[in-house]
C-alpha cells in the first residue's frame, strides 16, 4: 500500500495548557496581605474596590537612595519630581519636604506647582507647549525654563525685546546616546548643529543669558553609560558656547528615565536580576563630569526623577467580579479594575499577588478588566488557583503614571489613599461620582 505524502510541520510552543515546555508565569506563591503594616482587606472596607494605595516611607526611602549616590560623589545636585509621573498634591508634598524642585511639562502642571506652594525659581518648567502668557510668567517667577522648539525661541526673543534685564534661560537637547529609539521629537537636536543653531539666535540678544543645558534620552534606560555620554556632549555644547559668547552655564540637567522595579514586559529575568543599582548611575555620570568639566566648574547637577521613586511605593487593590471557563480551557478571572486604572499594564508584565493563603492546584488564568473592551487584558496568562468572588488582589510597582493616566471610561477612577509614616492614613483622592463624570456638562 503507497502511504500519502505528508510534507513537514512546524508545530509552535505556545503558553497553553498541555503543552510541558511552555514557560508559566506568575507561579509565585507569595502573599501580599498587608501594606505598610495594614492589611490589604481593611483598606478597601475603608476606601472601596480599586483603590490605590501608596507607602509614604517607600517614597522617601527611595528618594534617599537616590540623593546619597550622587550626593557621596558629587555637589552640588539637586533632584526635580516629575509632576507627570504623579501629580497628586498628597505625592507631590512628599517630595518637595525633603527638598525637592518641581518639574512640570505644562500650564497645568506649573499651575499646580504654584498653587501647592513651590516658588517659580524651584520649578523647572520643560515640555514642547508653552504659551506666551505661561512663557512670560514663569520668567517673571525666575523658573528654570528649557527652551523646546525655535518658535519657542521666537517667543522668548520678543519677550526679551520688551524686558529691561536679563532673561535667563535653557535649550532641551536631543542627541544619539547608544539608547534606540533615540528621542528626537523634542529639544534641539546635537549631531546635526541644531542646538548650537538656536543658542547662536538667543545668546546674540542682549537680555538672553544661559542658565543651562538639558536633554532626556528616555524612559526605563537600563544602561547608565548612555548618561556619561549624554553628560559629555551636553558639556561640550555648553563650553562651545561659553567660547563664543563668553556665558558659563549654571546647571547641567540630565532628565530623568531611570528604570524602577515593575518588570518590562519581554524580558525574562526578574527586575532584580537585571536593573542596575542607583550607585551604578551616579558613578557613570559623575566620572563623566570628572573627565569633562572645566577646572573650577562645577555646575548644579538637576535630575528629574519620577518613576524610579514612586513605582514601588505604589500598590493597586482590586476584587474578583467574576470566573469564568474559556474554550481553551482556562480560567478566566474578571476584576473590577481594567486598563481604564492600569494603563501601564500595556508595557509592563502585571504581577498579581494573591492575599490570602490558597491550598491545590495553580492554573493557567486569563486576568482582565471590568470594561467592556477586548483589549482589556490585564494578563494573558496568570498562574492563580480557583479565586472566589470578592476575592483581592494586589498588584505592586504601580505608583507612577497609572493614576495621572487613569480614564473615566465605562467606570469611575478609584480612590487614592496614602499611608503616612506616623501610621495614619490619608485620602489623597476620593473614588469618584457620576457627578465627577458630569462636571463641566452644560
Amino acid at each position: 500500500m503507497q502511504k500519502t505524502f505528508e510534507p513537514p510541520r512546524l508545530d509552535l510552543l505556545s503558553g497553553q495548557p498541555g503543552n510541558p515546555h511552555a514557560r508559566r508565569t506568575g507561579a509565585s506563591r507569595a502573599l501580599i496581605s498587608e501594606i505598610a503594616g495594614v492589611p490589604v482587606r481593611e483598606l478597601t472596607e475603608r476606601y472601596g474596590s480599586p483603590l490605590f494605595v501608596y507607602d509614604e516611607a517607600e517614597l522617601k526611602r527611595n528618594l534617599f537612595r537616590w540623593k546619597q549616590a550622587f550626593e557621596t560623589l558629587y555637589q552640588p545636585v539637586r533632584f526635580a519630581w516629575s509632576y507627570k509621573t504623579c501629580y497628586l498634591r498628597g505625592i507631590c508634598q512628599c517630595f518637595h519636604e525633603e527638598g525637592s524642585l518641581a518639574e512640570v511639562v505644562s500650564e497645568m502642571e506649573y499651575h499646580k506647582a504654584r498653587k501647592s506652594g513651590v516658588p517659580g525659581k524651584n520649578i523647572i518648567l520643560n515640555g514642547p507647549h508653552k504659551s506666551q502668557i505661561l512663557l512670560r510668567e514663569a520668567l517673571k517667577e525666575g523658573a528654570i525654563l528649557h527652551i523646546d522648539h525655535f518658535d519657542e525661541v521666537d517667543d522668548v526673543l520678543a519677550i526679551a525685546d520688551e524686558s529691561d534685564h536679563k532673561l535667563k534661560v535653557g535649550i532641551r537637547v536631543n542627541m544619539d546616546a547608544g539608547i534606540q529609539p533615540v528621542w528626537s521629537r523634542f529639544g534641539f537636536n546635537f549631531e546635526n548643529g541644531e542646538a548650537q543653531q538656536a543658542l547662536t539666535q538667543l545668546l546674540r540678544h542682549p537680555h538672553i543669558q544661559l542658565s543651562g543645558v538639558h536633554c532626556h534620552i528616555g524612559t526605563y534606560i537600563l544602561d547608565p553609560q548612555a548618561y556619561a555620554l549624554m553628560t559629555q556632549k551636553l558639556l561640550t555644547l555648553a563650553y562651545w558656547a561659553e567660547d563664543r559668547f563668553d556665558q558659563r552655564i549654571e546647571h547641567l540637567d540630565l532628565g530623568g528615565g531611570f528604570p524602577s522595579p515593575a518588570r518590562l514586559k519581554g524580558i525574562y529575568h526578574s527586575p532584580e536580576v537585571y536593573l542596575p543599582p542607583p550607585s551604578e548611575y551616579a558613578e557613570a555620570i559623575v566620572n563623566s563630569l570628572q573627565a569633562n568639566l572645566r577646572p573650577g566648574h562645577l555646575p548644579q547637577l538637576l535630575l528629574e526623577s519620577g518613576r524610579a521613586l514612586v513605582d514601588s511605593a505604589g500598590w493597586l487593590l482590586s476584587s474578583v467580579l467574576a470566573r469564568k471557563v474559556m474554550p481553551d480551557g482556562r480560567d478566566l478571572v474578571v476584576m473590577d479594575a481594567g486598563v481604564n486604572v492600569l494603563y501601564t499594564a500595556t508595557w509592563y508584565e502585571i504581577q498579581a499577588s494573591l492575599t490570602q493563603k490558597h491550598e491545590g492546584e495553580f492554573h493557567s488564568t486569563q486576568l482582565v478588566g471590568p470594561l467592556c473592551m477586548n483589549i482589556d487584558v490585564l494578563h494573558p496568562e496568570w498562574m492563580l488557583p480557583a479565586l472566589e468572588r470578592g476575592e483581592i488582589l494586589c498588584i505592586p510597582n504601580v505608583g507612577a503614571y497609572n493614576v495621572t493616566q487613569s480614564m473615566q471610561f465605562i467606570v469611575t477612577r478609584p480612590a487614592v489613599v496614602l499611608l503616612r509614616e506616623d501610621g495614619s492614613e490619608d485620602l489623597i483622592r476620593r473614588a469618584e461620582t457620576l457627578s465627577d463624570v458630569e462636571m463641566g456638562e452644560g
